[in-house]
């Protein structure tokens, strides 16, 4: 009787332990590693650790923290999927178009060249025109333990060049910076020929005249970064690209959440990304202003025409990629549909 109350007892202290151990992780809540696509000092990353991270926090009562790492901080920049499936990051807060060389599919959702206005296009693209499903089905297919809370753009971006680049015709002959894949097709494909160059070389690749203009970033992170300096033709509104982002969570760790911190994240998300969409679009903006009322640069805008024109260049290279995959194939179809619903093309 003693020997079965000494176990008793002991086993009545192990799961007390247990508990309080339980209980004490409750109290500290979740804190998730999520890797981003920016480096340390963007401003994208900046404002939302200083805005809507600890704005999680408050949502959920401190039960669900994120910890947003910059570009590389624990993986490669392309390996953010393995990684989040395998469980080294809890998510990724990453650019889409990363993923290309693993499915054009990735390439078609991760950045529809010329194929979008503006930014909150595609936010509605994702939010409510079947982009963030299209999105989780390629993960699906590619049996990955990967979870999309969402996707969408929060800029739309410039183009910087040494030379004043016009309308369609004039990108005929220049050397250009574009990256591997489906930009570099598009403006191939409009006369240009397309450099592939890493970002950190852009400056000097400007500077020593390797090339003529740059597919590289925001308006405002394009000034920050002096591209201004010595490419005094930017574009703005960009003509070509409206980067995808995704949030995604290993599927294990959105399986583990409440039905209630599921919801309350997959708000918190479409809320921080318009917000900083807005944030960006203001500052981007502002500067365009001050440039404009300058003399030493000269902002370019293109006309509606020239706009069509190359989303038409742009579209048999769509086509082109929609052909190398099935899951490309599909992703192709579910844009244009909602482009058709948007007034952005033409019904058949």
């Amino acid at each position: 009787m003693k020997k079965h109350s000494r176990i008793l007892a002991a086993l009545c202290t192990t799961v007390s332990v247990m508990g309080l151990a339980t209980l004490a992780q409750a109290a500290e809540g979740l804190h998730l590693k999520i890797q981003t696509a920016a480096t340390a000092s963007h401003f994208s990353l900046r404002y939302l650790n200083e805005k809507w991270i600890p704005k999680l926090a408050e949502m959920t009562d401190g039960r669900i923290n994120i910890e947003l790492l910059p570009n590389g901080a624990v993986v490669p920049h392309r390996d953010t999927p393995d990684a989040v499936s395998m469980g080294i990051l809890d998510g990724d807060y990453t650019s889409v178009m990363y993923f290309a060389g693993r499915d054009p599919a990735f390439a078609l959702m991760g950045d529809l060249t010329a194929g979008y206005d503006s930014a909150d296009q595609t936010q509605a693209f994702c939010s409510i025109g079947g982009g963030r499903e299209m999105l989780q089905k390629i993960y699906d297919e590619e049996g990955l333990d990967v979870h999309v809370v969402g996707c969408g753009a929060y800029s739309r971006e410039a183009f910087v060049s040494k030379v004043p680049i016009r309308g369609v015709a004039d990108l005929k002959g220049k050397k250009i910076r574009a990256p591997e894949g489906l930009a570099s097709a598009v403006f191939k494909a409009a006369g240009a020929t397309p450099v592939a160059i890493p970002g950190s070389e852009v400056y000097t690749s400007l500077e020593k005249g390797i090339i003529d203009a740059a597919d590289n970033s925001a308006y405002s992170n394009d000034k920050a970064n002096g591209m201004h300096d010595i490419a005094k033709y930017p574009i703005f509104p960009g003509i070509h690209s409206t980067p995808f982002q995704q949030f995604t969570l290993s599927q294990s760790v959105w399986d583990d959440l409440s039905k209630a911190d599921q919801d309350i994240l997959t708000v918190w998300y479409e809320a921080a990304t318009n917000d900083l969409r807005r944030a960006v679009d203001q500052q981007d903006r502002e500067l365009v202003a001050a440039d404009k009322a300058g003399s030493d640069i000269e902002v370019i805008d293109w006309s509606q025409k020239d706009r069509d024109a190359f989303r038409e260049i742009a579209m048999g290279e769509w086509k082109k990629f929609a052909e190398s995959s099935k899951l490309a194939g599909e992703a192709y179809e579910t844009h244009v549909k909602f482009l058709k619903s948007i007034g952005l093309l033409a019904n058949d």
